[in-house]
């Protein structure tokens, strides 16, 4: 019985960030109200590569640390990330189907923000935590709703990012955020995080992204009451979109919309079972497009 409950789960492919590892994401995600992911399978794989450098961890969390790929101090020109790619989709396709991701940050892009002349670090006193993974989970999203990677692979379903933003190659821009993903997102955004302006920008790639603030800083935020709530229930609609799917209650087709078998019904039926089912789904975008400001640290 445990089986068959365990195969009905959505599966999260969850990717750590800069330096760090999946379980030190892991221990990230437990300050979250475990019921928000109680029904989600979350796998939380290392990146490719050992660090090749100092963790900005050390002496928080233990070793070892991994990098999904490697980057100039601008950002702009990456090593491995081809070979990163290749391996998360040969991941993706072997230990899946997935059916979203949660990642978080991306790490470096800091660079750009740092006025002139100034030695302040960005990271310091912010915990921490320079990561990339919602930026390369959403390049992912991007690059399959293009069809440049995991043709066959199910179009992925969620996505949760914290502290994500976009890559700045010109090359990855145009096809990754060339059109709105249509991947319901929420986007953790904190008002004292030096990628803000970076997050809120991410979040205009997705089609009626939730957007929760926070008044910290860069970091995986503890959650209030509010905002709990909101992240509970958007994972409650999404789960029962999700089983009625799979209960051949409905027929979801590629471009997001519901298909109701329509044999043997009189028009006026078929009408009027379209419309309802179109005013609930219509539903989870409403309630996706609502922000919450969260007021407890």
């Amino acid at each position: 019985m445990a089986t068959s409950q365990d195969e009905k789960k959505m599966k999260i492919l969850c990717l750590h960030g800069f330096r760090t590892s999946g379980s030190f994401l892991q221990r990230q995600i437990s300050k979250w109200d475990p019921s928000i992911f109680s029904q989600f399978d979350l796998d939380f794989p290392d990146g490719v590569f050992p660090a090749g450098g100092k963790s900005e961890i050390e002496g928080i969390f233990p070793p070892p640390y991994f990098e999904w790929f490697q980057f100039d101090k601008d950002f702009t020109e990456y090593t491995n990330l081809e070979e990163c790619i290749s391996y998360l989709c040969e991941y993706i396709t072997t230990r899946g189907p997935f059916d979203g991701f949660l990642g978080f940050s991306q790490a470096c892009i800091h660079i750009k923000l740092i006025k002139p002349g100034s030695n302040h670090h960005p990271a310091q006193g912010l915990g921490h935590e320079l990561t990339r993974g919602a930026t390369l989970s959403a390049l992912l999203l991007g690059y399959q709703a293009q069809g440049k990677v995991l043709k066959d692979h199910p179009p992925f379903k969620l996505f949760v990012s914290v502290s994500g933003s976009k890559f700045r190659d010109p090359s990855i821009c145009d096809v990754a955020y060339k059109d709105t993903i249509k991947v319901k997102s929420v986007h953790f955004i904190g008002a004292k995080d030096w990628l803000k302006e970076p997050s809120e920008e991410l979040a205009t790639a997705f089609d009626s992204p939730l957007i929760i603030r926070h008044p910290q800083g860069h970091t995986v935020p503890r959650l209030d009451e509010a905002a709990t709530e909101q992240l509970r229930a958007w994972t409650t609609e999404i789960l029962s979109h999700n089983n009625k799917i799979l209960k051949g209650e409905n027929h979801e087709l590629e471009n997001g919309e519901t298909k109701v078998d329509d044999e043997e019904k009189k028009p006026e039926e078929v009408s009027n079972k379209i419309d309802t089912a179109q005013v609930q789904q219509d539903g989870i975008g409403i309630e996706l497009k609502r922000e919450v400001e969260v007021v407890k640290a």
